[in-house]
């Protein structure tokens, strides 16, 4: 199964919301929770992959729920703040009978990233979304945290982008800004 290459971000509420029912419905409560930390942290599914459940475990304590994680494509450290949804992850955390967080059924391994693709594009047709992959978890990330913040320049460092451009392109604003423009502008007005 070959991802598409026009993997967008959610953009719409109602969508988010269906995706959770989805998912909720039609999978597992392991797709469901991979999906609400994805959203939540920005992080690319290999490095959710390896998020074990004593990561999650060892916060109940702590009055900060901070993950610090390696990313894998750039090595570099990541904390991350999980306070919006650590209540449900822990939850589901309590009763994984593994030390992954996201494990296969078949064993002591996490799921693969192909399985993780397969899941959220069997919830994404019960939701009626599309342009889904892996990369819509960091893209939605992305999407909703510039719209809210408009602070492209502290999204690219928490995305480990190169330049502005590329964290623009990378959440597809600059399509849907210029087309949104472009759907009212005239010069004759």
């Amino acid at each position: 199964m070959t991802q598409p290459k026009d993997v967008q971000p959610i953009r719409d509420q109602q969508q988010l919301e269906d995706m959770k029912w989805a998912l909720k419905r039609h999978c597992s409560e392991r797709d469901y929770i991979l999906f609400v930390v994805g959203c939540e942290t920005g992080l690319r599914v290999g490095d959710l992959l390896k998020l074990t459940t004593k990561q999650i475990l060892d916060l109940k304590g702590k009055q900060n729920k901070i993950l610090r994680v390696k990313e894998g494509k750039t090595q570099k450290i990541r904390d991350m703040y999980i306070a919006n949804c650590f209540q449900e992850v822990y939850d589901y955390a309590k009763n994984v009978q593994s030390p992954y967080l996201f494990p296969s059924r078949k064993g002591e391994r996490p799921i693969t990233p192909t399985q993780a693709y397969r899941q959220l594009n069997k919830a994404a047709e019960f939701a009626g979304v599309e342009h889904v992959g892996n990369h819509t978890l960091r893209k939605t990330f992305g999407y909703w945290f510039y719209k809210a913040t408009k602070d492209i320049a502290m999204l690219q460092r928490i995305l480990h982008h190169s330049h502005p451009s590329v964290t623009l392109r990378y959440i597809g604003i600059t399509e849907e800004e210029t087309n949104n423009v472009l759907k009212t502008f005239s010069v004759f007005h």
